[in-house]
Order: C-alpha cells, then structure tokens, then sequence
C-alpha cells in the first residue's frame, strides 16, 4: 500500500506561478489516491524543496503537521523578478493499517515554478507610458493605436553554452492590448490587463518571450490598444467615455537576464514609432469596423516598411497614479469554440446564424474574400423576437462587427476589442451563400478553473445547472458583471453577492474575486465617500443612481469576503477585506437610533421580485426595510464570526452582542409572540428563517413554518422573489424540515419558476423570470437581459442540498455530507475539486432503497447526516440533526480489522470495540451479531444492552455494553474511506439506535455508504 500523489502544487490562488506579487508566497498541494493508496491515510509532516534559478543548490525543509493548504513559504524572501522551483513530499500515517510505515516519505511532486513579480514596481518598473504623438480622432471613440519598435539584441544575451536566458516583457495600458514579438503572439490573452478601478490600482502582465527573441539580429515588439473600460465608453444612460482618461496608452519593459542578472533591458519612450490600427472603429457596447483597405499584414514583423505617410512619433504621458499591481486572477481568454447549428432567414429575408446557445464571445471567420469596399456587417442578439433579431434588449449598444473588403483574402479573422452576448447573429453583404461551416462562435471569459460539477435523473434541471454555468462564464470576463449585451455590463454588488457562493462552487473564483473586493474596498474608502460601496465596481457612468448606502448590494463588503472563506481558508483575504467590512458596519450603514436601518432610507431590498411592474423593478411585495434589517443581522453576526477568525476576540464579542440586541430589536418590530412577520412574503420569511431572526420558541417558528408553506403553495409553487429572496428560499424550505416544497417549487415550469425558462428554450440564466413572455414576445421593461447569474444562485442548493455536499469548516477540510432526496428525482451526483482533492456525493432511489457513495480526499473528514435522519419541522426539539462523523484523522482501529482476527483471540474488551465501531457505524445490534457469529462462543450471555447517545458535536460515539455484571465503557471515532459500511435503519420496529426510535413505518429504509479513495465501494445487503 502507498502514500497518496502530492499533485496540483500552486502558489497564493495565482492561476500559472508566473509573476506573483509577494516575496513569500504561501503554497498549497492536493492528493490523488488509486486503488493501491493506503485507506484512512493522514499527514503527519511535509518537505519542501527549494531550488532558486539563482543558485547552484537546493533546500529541503521539513514541517512537521497536517497543513497543505496555504502553508507558509519556509525559505528566504524571494527578490523581484525572483524564480524558483518547488516539489513537495509528504509524511503521514493510516489510521487502520498499523503495519503501514510513517515514516516513509511519498514520492516527490512534479515540480512546479513560482516567480516574483515586480515587487517594487515604483522603482523596478521603468517604462513610460506612450500615445501616439499624432491623435487619430478628434474626439470619443477614438481609434485603436499601433506602437512599434525595432532593436538588435547582441548574440551572447540570450543563451551561450552554460546558462540558458530568460526574457520576461512587463505590461500595461490605458486602455487594452495586444503585444507582439517578431511576429508571434506573446499571449493568447484578451482584454488585457483586465479592468480594475484604474485610478487606483492599475494591472500589468507579465510574459515570458524568451523563444521569440531572435540573438544577434534585428527583433521588433509591436502592441495595438483599444480604449477598452479605460476610455471607451461605459456606464448607464447610454454611458460616458473617458471615465479615467482621454488618452490610450501603453508602458512595456523587455528585460533579458541570466541567472537574476539583467544583461538587457527595453523600455517604451518617445522614440517608439505609432501608427493608426486598421480597425478604424472599436467600443465594447458597439462592435468593431476592420478596414482591410489600411491594413498592413507583416506590420508586427522585423524590417517591415510602413505605408508612406502613415508613421508616426510617439509622447509621453503622464506616469498614473495609480498603483502597479500583478494580480492573481488568470487572463481572458477563448475557451471554447462552437459550431453555427444552423443557417435561416428571417420574416424579412435576412440571413440569421444560430449557434444553438447564448454565449458572451465573438465571431471567428477562418477565410474570407471580400471584394473592394464591399462591406459586411455582422448583428449580434440573444434572442429571436417575430422572426427577426431581438435587438431592443440592446438598448444603446450596436453590437455590430463590419468588415471592409479590400479584395484581398481575410484569414482567422475576429474582432479584437469587443464582445458580445448572443447566439443568434445576422449578416448582411456575405458574398455567396452562407453556410454553416463559414462561421463559428469563440466563447470568451476569464480562464478560471472549473472545480465543481452536478447532473441528476431530471434532465430539465439539468438544464438548468447548464444555463447557471454558461451564465458564470459569460459574466465573469476580467471581472464579475451583471449581463454581458447590452449597454451596461458592470460590476454590480448585489448580483456577486446572491451568487458568490454558487460561482465559487462552480469555479475557482479566488484570483478574480480578490482582485474586484480590492478594488471595492480602495472607492469605498475613498475621502468623502463615508464608507459606502459604490453599487458597481469598477466606479461607472450612472447618472441617476446617488451615492447611498444600500442593504443587500454593500452587504458584499462583509458576504463576499465571508464566502471566499469558507471556501478556501484563507485569513489573509479576510485581513485584506477587514478595514472595508468594518467600515461598512460601523460607518457606512445608515441607521436609525436604535441600531437598525434608517426605516426612511429607500432600498432596492428585493429587487425583480416577479410582482414588481416591468418599468418599476424596485417595487416589490416585501418591505425593503425589513430585508434591509433582516441582511444587517446576518452580516453582524458573520462579521463577528471572522473576528474571532482572525483573533479579534474583543471585536468579535462586541459584533456578536450587538446582533443579538439587533435581534432582540428586529422580534419586538416585526414578529409577533405567536410568530407572525410584518412582511409576510416568501422571502420575508425565508430570510428570517435562514438568519436565525426567530425566538427560541416552538410557537413562533411553528407559525413561521406554516406561513411559509402556505405562501408557496397559495402561489401554486412560483417563484415570489427577487434578488434577495432567490438565493435562500430553498434553503429555507428545507430548514423548516419541508424540503419536498423546496423540489416542487424547482420542478415548477410555469412563469415564474426556474424551469420555465428552461422550457422556453434558455441555455442561460434570465435577468427577469419572465424576460421572454409565454407568447414569444421580449418582456416590455427596457431592462431585460437573457444572460445574468443572480436567480442561478439555486444551484448552491442543488449542489449543498441535492448533491449533498458542501463545506462543514473553511477550505473544505470537514466537509458536510447531507443530500436530501426528492421530487421526481432518482438519482444525483455533485462533485467539487477542492483544495484538498475530490469530493463526490452520488446517491441513487430504487426500488424504495436509497444508496449513496462519498468520496472523500485524504487528509479530510465528512460528518454526514442520511436522509432518515432529516429534521422533519422547524421545533426545536429537531434542531439539530444527528451526525455521524467520517473522518481519517483519529481512527483508533476499525471493524474490518477486529473481525480479521480469529475468534480464539477475541476478549470481551476485543468484543466491545467492535460493537463500538459498530455503534458509530450505526449498524443495528441485532444484524451485527448476525455478522460476527464467529464470535458468538466468546461473548458469554447477555444480560441485557444499550447504545447511548452520541457524545456532543457527533464526533465520538460513547457506549454502554452489560455482559453479565462487567460494564464497559469505550470510545471509538469513525473514519471515512476505510471500509464499505452498511447502515441499515428500521429492520426492526422500534429499535433505539442512538435514541433515534424508528416507526413501523421506516421499516423498509435503507443506507449504503462506500468510501474509499477515487474507487467508492457500495456493498450490497
């Protein structure tokens, strides 16, 4: 048996190692265990091993413990610009095997290369900032600029028989780019550098050109920048350009060095030569226009002689402000390419691509001939509306792409420095016939990870998993937005913080959401601002939106950072975020005097709830104060609950009283002592539900329930919430013990529900429920989106409730196991990539038999609750479910191991462990001594037995035997991946298994759980 694979060393949540902006970054490594890997394996101490490019020798540094996820960096400090090479190799133990040697080591890991950014960018970032010296237009938009320069590099710079060169081009613009070296791409990345809050902090990128330069002969870097976020225009109210400045730029610094010594450096300055792009026009609301005409094909190779009169000088501007930074979030990028499906006119006769599914990217043509100034032009939508292009949705954005033939071929042709939200596109002037091998669709977003996965028996909620994911990726491009079509595209506050739990599930959010909160937190603590969020991050154009506080939306101060959390551990995001979390408690919220909210302050509250008019989103059916103080307590709560994280003790004992005196505020405002809310609304309720904000009181919270119920069901199982009530009020459902309420309401598919957009065709999620009306008709309100994430925020419970698994403690390190069945659901499976490794939950209902597999890492445990076992009401005699705790960490010994042994060996101490691991197992007394009849001689009379309950937190299972008049008394803890366990419940009537009593009527429930380590094992009764 071995040590489970050390894999997937990365460092920070850094998506490549390349440019990290610390000298210390902490590194984190998963496992991956076969068939051979030792069962119920636990870290006991870990080796890194350092190799700096700088030296001749290595590091080895041993840490004794269990850690491997943002463990502390053991060496020096590297230096700016600093590499190094890393393998890890681990110790540990298992906890069944006692033969198993612990001091053993794994094998090494691969190894995996970090390198320092420019850790002082201030001094180490030479480069200036150039435009053209000619302007190209007179006033917004202006045309996308070509920068070029030619240098020789000597022959010895880049390598010579010992040590091999590396050359790194640091980047940046006002504005976005694209950088060639001799003719070759630096990167396939777009966008570039991403859209931050440019007067404050602004990103670079750093490349590694090394195979592109060209030793002892003449070499070119050339780069073409758009206006992109930093001048082009954004915002709302058709938006504004120059938001940050007037003029594009672009800063490049070529550096070639040798063992950390620099033996070459280039810089832009004014004597770089510009040229203006042959994309004559270029805005990310409106499209692009490519003048074939103006271009010239071999502009970004060496020796290339521009068209006369069309070069010109280059001068410098002003160095920003802002600060440099190397963010952690992986580039844009296009990670997908889609086929047309098919090719048809509409009423009109105008010819209609559809490529079968709405997505945010652009057009790929691989080869067209156009003749001289004949112009094609392409028209991008979401949707058909009359058998014509649903455009109004649009608004003020042309998202139209045209090309001007110059009579010459056009390969691999796209536009640059725009995108789009659509499936369908029309296009006029193609020469020929159109078919549907000429276009294809290329799918953009931000390159994130893909970490979690769930697919069920119902393939309409299938469906609608798919459409949450689609909708991920196409607002998650350089930053999190609310649509990706129409004229806005912005980082709205209130759509992350529904869905931050669900995109982070989905996907590894880390690098990309830590970068938007530091953006957040530098405008919210702007002078003047009095610590108020804006409502979009980046700040934007929005005329007629006042800078107020508001619940919900400036919650993700406080929501967001906690989810990131819980997901990854992490304390110094926290600490990041603290000044901006507090600031937002303590002096950006408006408050009455008692503590609560301002009750004549308007709230956005429950925003799009189905009942608002179209032109009136806002005005929904639930008290915007009431959610507004609902939201408050919670994120007091969950503020106090991070300072006790970070060992703020007194902080956190201040916070957490003042929630529950903002509790005891909120039950003497709004509940009655029956239990009857002022805001009687499905998300009202929910929302009280699911942040504790009911007495201690059976009354109340049976009345709590029933209102509950009778709500969704008065609604006939519609959806009757907005952006506030959406994310919680299955969850809800399930807290007050109706989950099959919850599933009726997810199997709804008539409007407003989840599946009816499914059933109208959506391959993404809608910003309203009834974007498209049952007649086909687009809905009437000018605010109406086919691609926007907020109302998939019901995949965290899909994946938490219906798949079964989420985590128990930050990081995933005790994950919780609890899937529920339900509806006309026969089977589920949900999987998440975690820091640690796999998690899987697979469960199957058959033949009234219910099977689960789990699937745990190394290293990790699960506290897993089975169905039976489910709360079935809100009382509070049912609080808490039992739990049975699966985990590797304190395995004293196992039932597989005690009845290997032979029946001659066995003790009544031997016969008592094993009906203690039997307890924890929860196998019933009378079919476990069916299982060891060997033993039967040794085990003496029995005078009579017992199972206590299980000891608090559900982690140690406590039990009483009487054999005869000895009594002993043991403990045992269970672990996960050590055996297949068979957990048979209510084979007999009556039977008290840790003082669960089962009915008659259960007679037939049944569990079966496998664990092992990529390869689960169900057993069969």
């Amino acid at each position: 048996m071995s040590t489970p694979t050390v894999t997937a060393i990365t460092f920070e949540h850094h998506f490549s190692g390349l440019g990290v902006d610390t000298p210390t970054p902490r590194i984190s490594w998963a496992f991956k265990s076969s068939s051979s890997t030792v069962r119920a394996w636990v870290q006991t101490a870990y080796e890194v091993e350092i190799l700096f490019a700088s030296e001749d020798r290595s590091y080895i540094y041993r840490v004794e413990g269990s850690d491997s996820v943002l463990v502390r960096w053991p060496a020096r400090s590297l230096a700016s610009r600093e590499s190094a090479s890393i393998r890890v190799r681990v110790y540990g133990k298992s906890l069944d095997n006692f033969t198993f040697r612990d001091d053993l080591p794994s094998e090494w890991s691969s190894s995996a290369t970090v390198e320092a950014a420019l850790l002082n960018p201030a001094e180490d970032f030479k480069a200036s900032f150039i435009t053209s010296s000619e302007p190209f237009t007179e006033d917004a938009p202006l045309r996308p600029i070509r920068f070029r320069k030619e240098f020789t590099l000597p022959d010895d710079v880049i390598s010579d028989a010992k040590v091999k060169a590396q050359a790194r081009l640091y980047i940046t613009a006002f504005g976005v780019f694209e950088a060639w070296v001799n003719g070759q791409s630096v990167s396939n990345e777009l966008f570039a550098p991403g859209w931050t809050s440019y007067n404050h902090r602004l990103a670079y990128r750093i490349y590694d050109v090394s195979s592109l330069l060209l030793p002892g002969r003449k070499n070119v870097i050339c780069a073409e920048v758009g206006d992109g976020w930093y001048a082009g225009r954004i915002g709302l109210r058709q938006g504004e350009s120059f938001t940050y400045g007037e003029d594009m730029g672009i800063a490049a610094q070529l550096e070639v060095r040798k063992r950390h010594v620099r033996s070459f450096t280039l810089c832009t300055d004014d004597t770089w030569l510009s040229a203006p792009s042959a994309r004559i026009y270029s805005q990310l609301y409106d499209g692009e226009t490519y003048d074939m005409r103006q271009e010239q094909e071999d502009w970004t190779v060496p020796g290339a002689v521009p068209k006369s009169g069309e070069v010109f000088g280059t001068r410098l501007l002003p160095q920003p402000t802002a600060k440099l930074v190397a963010i952690n979030a992986a580039p844009v990028r296009v990670t997908e390419t889609v086929s047309c499906k098919r090719v048809f006119k509409s009423k009109s006769g105008k010819t209609i691509l559809d490529f079968g599914q709405n997505l945010v990217g652009r057009l790929f043509i691989p080869r067209l001939q156009v003749e001289p100034n004949r112009v094609v032009v392409f028209r991008h939508a979401e949707v058909m509306e009359d058998d014509e292009l649903g455009v109004r949705p649009l608004r003020s954005a042309k998202a139209t792409d045209t090309i001007i033939g110059s009579g010459e071929p056009i390969k691999n042709w796209s536009p640059t420095f725009t995108f789009h939200g659509f499936r369908y596109a029309q296009v006029n002037g193609w020469p020929g016939e159109l078919s549907i091998n000429d276009i294809q669709a290329q799918v953009i977003h931000t390159d994130m990870k893909r970490r979690g996965f769930f697919e069920c028996s119902n393939a309409s909620v299938n469906q609608l998993h798919e459409n949450v994911v689609w909708s991920t990726r196409g607002n998650f491009l350089s930053l999190p937005t609310d649509c990706p079509q129409r004229d806005e595209r912005l980082g709205w506050t209130g759509d992350l913080q529904a869905f931050t739990p669900t995109a982070t599930f989905l996907y590894d959010t880390l690098g990309i959401l830590e970068s938007w909160l530091q953006d957040l937190a530098a405008e919210q603590l702007e002078e003047g601002k009095g610590g108020i969020p804006p409502l979009v991050v980046p700040k934007a154009y929005m005329p007629h939106w006042p800078h107020i506080p508001q619940a919900v939306w400036d919650d993700v101060t406080i929501l967001t950072p906690a989810s990131l959390y819980q997901y990854s551990a992490d304390k110094a995001l926290l600490e990041r975020q603290f000044r901006s979390m507090q600031t937002w408690l303590d002096i950006g919220i408006d408050r009455a005097p008692d503590g609560l909210w301002n009750p004549d302050l308007w709230q956005l509250s429950d925003w799009l709830d189905p009942a608002a008019p179209p032109e009136d989103p806002g005005c929904g059916r639930t008290d915007g104060v009431l959610v507004a103080n609902e939201f408050l307590i919670n994120v007091t709560r969950t503020f106090a609950q991070l300072c006790a994280v970070l060992g703020k003790s007194k902080l956190a004992v201040k916070y957490a009283e003042d929630a529950a005196r903002l509790k005891a505020l909120f039950q003497r405002r709004y509940i009655s002592t029956t239990g009857n809310l002022m805001g009687t609304t499905q998300t009202g309720i929910g929302l009280a539900v699911q942040n504790d904000l009911y007495a201690e009181d059976d009354v109340q919270r049976a009345t709590a329930a029933a209102a509950l119920e009778k709500l969704v069901r008065s609604a006939r199982f519609h959806v009757a919430t907005g952006f506030a009530g959406t994310p919680i009020i299955t969850h809800a459902l399930t807290t007050i013990g109706k989950p099959q309420l919850a599933y009726r309401m997810l199997l709804e598919n008539t409007c407003p529900s989840w599946l009816y957009a499914v059933s109208m065709g959506a391959t993404t999620i809608w910003e309203r429920w009834d974007s498209m009306l049952p007649n086909g008709h687009i809905n009437p309100g000018q605010m109406t989106s086919f691609n926007h994430y907020a109302y998939g925020s019901v995949a965290d419970w899909l994946h938490s409730t219906v798949g079964g698994i989420s985590p128990l403690e930050p990081g995933w390190r005790v994950i919780r196991v609890r899937p529920v069945p339900g509806g006309n659901l026969t089977s589920a499976e949900a999987s998440f990539d975690g820091p640690y490794g796999l998690v899987a939950c697979q469960w199957t209902w058959k033949n009234c038999m219910f099977r689960m597999t789990l699937t745990v890492p190394p290293n990790c445990s699960a506290v897993v609750t089975i169905p039976s076992e489910l709360k079935q009401s809100y009382s509070l005699a049912e609080h808490k479910e039992k739990e049975r705790v699966l985990e590797l960490r304190a395995l004293q010994t196992t039932l597989e191991h005690l009845l290997s042994l032979e029946p001659t060996s066995a003790s009544i101490s031997h016969i008592n462990a094993i009906r203690g691991v039997a307890l924890a197992c929860q196998i019933p007394l009378r079919e476990f001594l069916d299982r060891i009849g060997k033993f039967e001689k040794s085990l003496g009379p029995f005078a009579r037995s017992k199972w206590t309950d299980l000891s608090a937190g559900g982690r140690k299972a406590q039990w009483t035997m009487f054999i005869g008049d000895e009594v002993t008394k043991l403990r045992a803890i269970v672990a996960a991946k050590v055996l297949s366990i068979n957990l048979l419940l209510g084979l007999y009537t009556c039977e008290v298994v840790s003082n669960h009593e089962i009915s008659s009527q259960q007679r037939h429930s049944s569990l079966m759980i496998g664990i092992m380590h990529q390869k689960p094992i169900i057993s069969e009764i």
